[in-house]
């Protein structure tokens, strides 16, 4: 089969472009950047690029896009050529090229406000029924680009499945609160238990979805690690996180107390990865016990694949707050 990667110098166009160099698959990796890992350098937003690179393909993941850190660097312009623009042409030449599985890397951020309850709420159960509220330019090009992808199918029946990825980045966060209170170590495995997922798990998603989409036609669906947490949690857990924990996993408390780490005092959304598991067969292996589990042997949090790649960044320089400007977002 063969397969076009878009977004291949990426951080998960490469991780998708260096496992199906492991198979018998025929890989096209496009992007705007050179890379050990891009057959075809150009943009998505450029029609006869698109085509060029769709010819005799039989499949497409689609990762390439503009992300939340570049809403304060980018147009808002830029976001629509290629998030919405770029994904049109890719839908319309995998269509006319007869694509048996076309799947559409989304993001968590579309949910937006959605996320955000108020202190005295409940935290929220994240799951593919939650209606998007988006909050910036990012989510909104996103939501329109699943959109997209539900479009297509049903006019042309081209079978789309997206897949709306949690944070699997390597970067220190965003906010300078969690970076001043937090090791970044800490701040990231206490993520696993709600919104993280490693870059080996997100790459098995992409390759179960492109052998079941010609089956399921369209779904959206969150992938993201396995949360410990059930929905009778969710009003404990807005203010009191640790209490919570103690009961679903007693053993971390002894972990972090020799790491001198500690749990975030509240936890305001979870996100819920079951209709993944049941509709795609998809078996996350790095949730929080066994991340957890890693700590305690000695071994680095991180799978091999997302040691390999390591961080990428997402812009040529740097910031005097944080890793990106935070304008916008």
């Amino acid at each position: 089969m063969k397969i076009l990667v878009t977004g291949s110098a990426g951080h998960l166009g490469e991780a998708i472009v260096r496992t199906l160099r492991d198979t018998a698959h025929e890989v096209v990796g496009a992007d705007i950047l050179h890379s050990d890992y891009t057959s075809r350098v150009g943009t998505i937003a450029d029609r006869a690029f698109v085509r060029s690179c769709m010819e005799g393909v039989d499949a497409v993941l689609h990762t390439a896009t503009l992300h939340k850190p570049h809403v304060g660097t980018h147009s808002k312009q830029d976001f629509v050529d290629t998030n919405i623009t770029g994904t049109l042409h890719l839908l319309e030449a995998a269509a006319a090229a007869g694509v048996s599985s076309f799947i559409f890397t989304s993001t968590t951020s579309t949910f937006g406000d959605a996320l955000n309850p108020s202190r005295n709420e409940s935290a929220a159960w994240i799951t593919e029924d939650v209606v998007p509220i988006p909050k910036n330019i990012y989510g909104v090009t996103k939501v329109a680009a699943e959109d997209l992808c539900a479009l297509f199918y049903r006019n042309h029946r081209l079978p789309c499945l997206v897949l709306r990825t949690s944070r699997f980045f390597p970067e220190e966060d965003d906010k300078k609160e969690v970076r001043q209170t937090y090791t970044d170590e800490n701040a990231k495995v206490n993520e696993f238990l709600y919104r993280r997922v490693d870059i080996e798990d997100v790459v098995s998603a992409h390759m179960l979805a492109m052998e079941k989409a010609p089956d399921i036609g369209f779904r959206k669906y969150i992938i993201s690690a396995t949360t410990p947490f059930t929905q009778d949690d969710l009003q404990e857990l807005r203010n009191e996180a640790p209490a919570v924990l103690r009961r679903s996993v007693p053993a971390y408390e002894a972990e972090y107390t020799r790491r001198g780490w500690a749990m975030f005092p509240g936890i305001d959304r979870v996100y819920v990865n079951e209709r993944a598991r049941n509709e795609l067969g998809w078996r996350p292996r790095f949730d929080f016990d066994y991340v957890l589990s890693r700590l305690r042997a000695g071994e680095d949090i991180r799978s091999s694949l997302a040691r390999l790649i390591g961080s990428k960044g997402y812009h040529d320089q740097s910031f005097a707050e944080g890793p990106y400007p935070l304008e916008g977002v």
